[in-house]
């Protein structure tokens, strides 16, 4: 676990990486602070405002690639029960053949959407040196504002392959309370349907026949 403010008030059964530059630096610079671990074995990466099923890691776990990422088919629904339009929010997607061929720029039309990175990706040590080379020739500012999409994007003009495992649904991304009361309506709304809530993340829910 990579930590910033606040780091040393999270303790528990696992190693953490402390980024002592917080306040100046994006995600990719506290994802290096953990080089350590990616430059040894593969690992899954995973951003911390976010929830997922378990079975979207083994899938990570099993596909093929250096750089691999996870994409959400049913991003949409997900979206328009936290924006107004989908479309204020979300980024370019494209992927031809299980390679990642496009993302992160302003889209005009959804149908320049075909999901939505989802901030769980894996890295093995040899995709580590990819990105590590990337970052070598950047300046240091344009390092430390860094965030993975843009960094994802950097790898593809570099001509290095980003896998992508497609799913549908089963997670989220909390930003904020809103986004919490947003999500507590529809596991509501599903309940009382009788169905199950799409981005429902929870290994069996017991009362969703579907999962």
């Amino acid at each position: 676990m990579v930590t910033g403010y606040l780091g040393d008030t999270l303790k528990g059964p696992f190693a953490t990486f402390p980024n002592a530059r917080w306040q100046e630096t994006n995600m990719v610079a506290s994802l290096a602070c953990a080089a350590s671990v990616l430059s040894r074995r593969a690992c899954i990466v995973a951003y911390s405002d976010i929830v997922y099923h378990p079975g979207h890691v083994r899938g990570l776990a099993e596909a093929e690639g250096d750089i691999v990422i996870t994409s959400d088919r049913l991003w949409e629904a997900l979206w328009r029960l936290r924006f107004d339009s989908p479309l204020d929010d979300a980024e370019t997607f494209r992927a031809e053949e299980g390679l990642l061929a496009e993302i992160g720029a302003k889209p005009r039309t959804l149908d320049e959407i075909q999901g939505q990175y989802m901030g769980l990706l894996k890295i093995t040590p040899r995709g580590w040196e990819g990105i590590r080379a990337v970052l070598d020739g950047l300046p240091a500012p344009q390092r430390d504002r860094l965030d993975m999409t843009s960094l994802l994007r950097l790898l593809l003009q570099a001509g290095q392959p980003v896998g992508v495992v497609s799913v549908e649904g089963r997670w989220l991304e909390v930003d904020s309370g809103r986004d919490v009361l947003a999500y507590e309506r529809a596991l509501e709304d599903a309940l009382a349907q009788g169905t199950c809530f799409s981005h429902d993340w929870r290994e069996n829910p017991s009362w969703c026949s579907g999962s």
